[in-house]
């Protein structure tokens, strides 16, 4: 038994009738030609009918078949038969549903001559001049012989069916001015259609977006050919595809598996998207994403929903399981910066990518600029050290959030001595609006911008510091604050083994040495310089600004009282506890029971209350290195070695336990 009965013949039949066969549905469907079975697609699921059927024969189908839904997707136009199924449904107690087709954009349009019958335009037609195209179908064709001299005037475009042919050439309609072709039909082969037979008029019915009416309007108008439009019967009442398909999932619980686009659309605009986007586009049921993309990527009549939150788009595509093509819009390219990443993840991989312009290298290319020597970040929605990025390399890309992102920007680079380094600012990038400036930092530093800006920083002067552990000791400023000495930071911030995103404490910072080498290795993360004395503090404030570490705060206080307001770390080194060893680490280890350590010590007694603390710790990893240094120093032609401080370096790694 099957579950629905589809009256096809049209697009929306057709359309129709692939969902039904997608979705392994049962079905009949019935349409008037074996050209239109051919049409159809082949399936072990749609049993194909052929047959014109009146009112008395609908009714022995539908009561053999005993289907539960009646669906009449006939042409608009075969109002007689679109009669017979409604009346069949009602006296055999069956659910009817029309579907009607789509007449977006077949609005009146200008300078064309409505009829409402075919006979009054060709009534107007037999007062006129010139060849005529008449793309009204077959059925319509002995209208038209009411046109003197039909034989040579009017060109008559039908479907390639051999009944069709052989009733049309009876008609008079044969050789050139009867044109066989099957649909649809671009504004390009209309238009060579019109210059081929050099018609001055062109009839159509108001067929609606699938029946090509604004591919023949376009035409006509390009050709300065006059528009005959036969206005559609009486308004119906019924449903669209999309309704139809809706209807279906619901009366017959079909879950959805559609097709899913991650789109990248470039900066915004039509021209910076790819052919492939627009493709996947212009053919998707659903455009999803955030307003201002929705708005610029959807057709007049396309379903949208204005969403960019990942675990929503995935419960409402769930929820509609009537859509089969899902494109969800992304600025950009989908691999840079973009949410692509996380929508991938919720929706389990039922996705296929497609890429988009990105903007570093449409703005790079605006500007002249090449991007393959470029560190390119975002600041979008999340903080990153772009000072740092800048004083080390020559040219960054950022994308910024907001509107004082520029100045703020610029402000830091002030700060940190780097006042005269070049920017270039891109704004609305690729609208009718776009705006691109460029200056210094210092011309910057009150600057507003749009939300959608773009910046380029270079950096002649960009001072790269070594790719591992080791600043000289003589970059820092010291004045007589004690510093940790090269070698020994060198070999504490190996066991420290940092990430690029580490959280790292510095307790008992003194001029900063290690504070500013966790800052410049872990240059994602942040890094929190803790220290008592005045003298220090503004010390570890130079050196900041001098190194350009942005990622570096520095709290002035004693332990473990400072530490208690501070985010958790990753990473913690112990350069002096003002014996408060133990309370130090209860408060860490509080903090992070998975927190790696390393504690320097001088004195014998700091060495045995860090291994006495130590025990009193869920810790594991533990080790101990003594690090003797000695120093060449010359003496007239001689160089002699001079020992420093044996430094003792503990390392160790919180179990997790509390």
């Amino acid at each position: 038994m099957c579950k629905v009965i589809l009256f096809a013949g049209t697009t929306e039949g057709r359309e129709l009738a692939e969902f039904l066969d997608k979705r392994q549905v049962p079905a009949w469907v019935c349409v008037a030609t074996e050209y239109g079975e051919e049409l159809l697609p082949k399936s072990e699921f749609l049993q194909v009918s052929h047959i014109r059927l009146d009112e008395q024969q609908m009714q022995e189908f539908f009561k053999e078949h005993g289907a539960e839904l009646v669906l009449d997707a006939t042409h608009p136009y075969a109002v007689q038969v679109t009669e017979n199924i409604k009346n069949a449904c009602e006296k055999n107690g069956i659910s009817y549903v029309r579907v009607l087709r789509g007449n977006e954009g077949s609005g009146e349009v200008s300078d064309c001559i409505y009829t409402d019958t075919t006979e009054e335009a060709a009534a107007f037609l037999e007062e006129t001049e010139g060849n005529i195209l008449v793309t009204t179908g077959s059925k319509e064709a002995a209208k038209y012989t009411a046109i003197s001299d039909y034989q040579r005037r009017v060109f008559l475009r039908i479907l390639s069916v051999p009944q069709a042919v052989e009733q049309c050439a009876e008609l008079g309609f044969e050789g050139r001015n009867l044109i066989c072709m099957q649909g649809p039909f671009s504004v390009e082969l209309n238009r060579a259609m019109i210059k081929q037979y050099d018609c001055r008029y062109l009839v159509t019915k108001m067929s609606g977006n699938t029946g090509g009416f604004l591919e023949k309007v376009q035409a006509a108008k390009d050709c300065g050919c006059k528009l005959v439009v036969i206005g559609r019967p009486a308004k119906e009442d019924g449903i669209s595809v999309k309704e139809a398909k809706r209807l279906l999932c619901r009366k017959l619980s079909l879950q959805g598996e559609p097709e899913i686009f991650l789109v990248g659309i470039g900066m915004g605009n039509r021209e910076s998207r790819t052919l492939e986007a627009e493709k996947i586009l212009e053919h998707a049921d659903l455009i999803i994403g955030a307003k201002r993309m929705v708005e610029a990527c959807a057709k007049k009549g396309q379903d949208t929903w204005a969403e960019y939150n990942s675990q929503k788009i995935a419960a409402y595509i769930q929820a509609h399981p009537e859509y089969e093509k899902v494109a969800v819009v992304l600025s950009g390219d989908v691999g840079f910066y973009s949410g692509a990443k996380k929508l991938t993840q919720v929706l389990k991989g039922r996705v296929r990518l497609v890429c988009g312009i990105s903007s570093p290298v449409y703005f790079m290319s605006r500007i002249g600029l090449s991007w393959d020597d470029a560190v390119l970040v975002s600041t979008h929605g999340k903080t990153e050290n772009l000072t740092a990025a800048i004083k080390q390399n020559k040219k960054v890309f950022a994308i910024l959030g907001t509107r004082d992102g520029v100045s703020q920007l610029s402000r830091k680079l002030l700060e940190y001595g780097m006042g005269e380094v070049k920017l270039y600012v891109g704004e609305n990038l690729s609208y009718t609006d776009e705006k691109i400036s460029s200056g210094t930092a210092r011309d910057f530093a009150e600057y507003e911008t749009s939300l959608l800006s773009v910046v380029c920083a270079v950096n002649e002067n960009a001072e790269t510091f070594p790719a591992t552990h080791g600043v000289p000791d003589e970059k820092f400023i010291r004045d007589k604050v004690p510093m940790t000495k090269e070698e020994v930071r060198t070999v504490s911030l190996a066991k420290l083994r940092l990430q690029t995103d580490s959280v790292c404490w510095d307790i008992g910072a003194g001029t900063g040495s290690v504070s500013i080498e966790m800052a410049l290795r872990a240059w994602k993360g942040r890094v929190y310089a803790i220290e008592k004395k005045e003298l220090a503090v503004r010390l570890l404030e130079k050196n900041k600004r001098y190194f350009g570490t942005d990622n570096l705060e520095v709290v002035e206080g004693t332990a473990p009282e400072a530490l208690k307001e501070l985010e958790a770390p990753t990473h913690a080194f112990i350069g002096g506890s003002s014996g408060n060893m133990k309370e130090i680490l209860d408060c860490l280890f509080r903090k992070n029971p998975r927190a790696r350590v390393v504690i320097n010590c001088i004195a014998l007694e700091s060495m045995s209350e860090a291994l006495r603390c130590l025990k009193e710790f869920p810790v594991t990893d533990t080790e101990i290195v003594q690090l003797t240094v000695s120093r060449a120093k010359t003496a007239g032609p001689y160089h002699m070695m001079m020992g420093e401080n044996p430094i003792y370096i503990i390392s160790c790694t919180g179990t997790g336990e509390s």
